[in-house]
């Protein structure tokens, strides 16, 4: 491919926005709306393919999971669950952390990594306020925790839902069978490291365990009859979210399934109430949908200039034919692209250039599956805007006056990241190679 003035003025106008975002001067939302506006008016990108980029599947499931969680929030459902874990844990800092880790990594697996973090994240606020500790070991935690358990299984992640439909081979049991255990290593060791560096912040003084242990649950969920409404409608979302994509001639996406979820509860509890329905969408963060929105396009004006075909096909070619180094450069070129571009616009693209290689005789391409997969799905630990769940976690943060700053959780998140791309390189030479 020949790299014309259009293709240097998308990349260019992509690294300054990325550029802008690190430095954190002016808010995120801001400056990736401002590059994609830039985008469309230098003609890098039409208003049609903006358009078209942009992912309103994720964008919906966001608001759909958004709305059922802030309703659930007023049962005083997270307030019980916080306390009954830190009284389990007797008020064990680590405990809790490597306990609430399990039930995300766990959750992840089977769920969208964005509806588990909205569904945790919360309670670790709770938790945190009353051990009168730091919420930011917890947050980072559950992130990672997301994110490795949503790369185990065929529906966790995104990239392995399009790997999946592309290769009709690997069904969900082969998921489970390639990726479960080193996910299982790479999930314990990632969580030790993050007790490691963090050992400091998660210590709790005796006397605040005490008083949490002598906590009453008995009164704290504030209304029944709502929380028997909430759960209702979250477990029709969850049943949905399992079967959806399973059912022969049945094409409702995620995203719908969560706003049905959404105005299913809305319709039970407040089909009436005005102010209360106004309240409720003020609380949605909406300033977290437009810098998907922004971001989407940034990323469709290099998919549209072929700026990541063009990269993902000169790695091909310096591999020389190579199976295993080929592999090895599909894994870490997923994982490093991932943390820094949406990992799905970078699956759509090497999908084909993979299968294409299968067709042209290339040696068994089932480890580059594997590879595109692990790294793709790992690699969103790198970076605040490696994957959705991080983006929602931090926001959600921000609003309980936690910030993490982006190289604040980039100094932990990609060395990390690497780390769980070292072992998967020895899983896949192991096995494969």
């Amino acid at each position: 491919m020949e790299w014309n003035l259009i293709t240097w003025v998308a990349l260019v106008i992509f690294l300054v926005t990325y550029a802008l975002i690190v430095t954190e001067k002016v808010h995120r939302t801001v400056i990736a709306l401002f590059g994609a506006m830039v985008m469309v008016l230098l003609g890098v990108i039409t208003q049609e393919e903006a358009i078209r980029h942009i992912d309103f599947n994720t964008l919906a499931l966001l608001i759909g999971m958004m709305i059922q969680v802030l309703i659930l929030s007023k049962t005083g459902l997270f307030r019980f669950l916080a306390v009954l874990a830190a009284q389990k844990t007797r008020g064990n800092p680590v405990a809790l952390l490597i306990s609430l880790s399990v039930m995300v990594a766990l959750s992840s697996a089977l769920l969208d990594n964005v509806t588990t973090v909205l569904l945790t994240v919360p309670i670790t606020f709770t938790l945190a306020k009353d051990l009168k500790i730091s919420a930011m070991p917890f947050v980072i935690a559950l992130i990672f925790a997301s994110n490795i358990g949503g790369t185990a299984t065929m529906i966790g992640d995104p990239p392995n839902i399009m790997i999946a439909s592309a290769v009709k081979e690997l069904d969900f049991m082969a998921f489970i069978r390639v990726l479960a255990l080193p996910c299982v290593v790479i999930f314990v060791c990632t969580t030790g490291l993050v007790v490691l560096i963090y050992r400091r912040s998660l210590v709790c003084d005796a006397k605040v365990q005490q008083r949490i242990m002598r906590i009453k649950t008995e009164g704290l969920i504030r209304s029944k009859p709502l929380l028997y409404k909430c759960l209702f409608t979250l477990g029709v979302t969850i049943a949905l979210f399992c079967v959806h994509g399973q059912i022969p001639g049945w094409t409702l996406e995620s995203g719908t399934v969560a706003v049905v979820g959404a105005s299913l509860l809305m319709l039970m509890t407040m089909p009436r109430r005005e102010k209360v329905l106004e309240l409720i969408f003020s609380k949605v963060e909406w300033t977290t949908i437009f810098f998907f929105i922004g971001l989407f396009v940034l990323v469709g004006g290099l998919q549209e200039n072929g700026v990541i075909k063009c990269l993902a096909a000169h790695t091909m070619a310096l591999t020389d034919g190579n199976h295993a180094v080929t592999t090895m450069a599909i894994l870490w070129l997923s994982a490093v692209m991932s943390a820094f571009v949406d990992n799905i616009p970078f699956v759509a693209t090497m999908i084909p250039l993979i299968q294409d290689m299968g067709v042209m005789g290339y040696a068994d391409i089932e480890p580059l599956w594997w590879a595109l997969s692990m790294g793709a799905c790992l690699g969103g630990n790198g970076t605040v805007i490696g994957a959705s769940a991080n983006v929602v976690a931090l926001s959600l943060a921000r609003k309980q006056n936690v910030f993490i700053s982006f190289w604040g959780f980039m100094k932990v998140g990609f060395p990390i990241m690497l780390f769980s791309i070292i072992l998967s390189s020895f899983y896949l030479y192991i096995v494969f190679l």
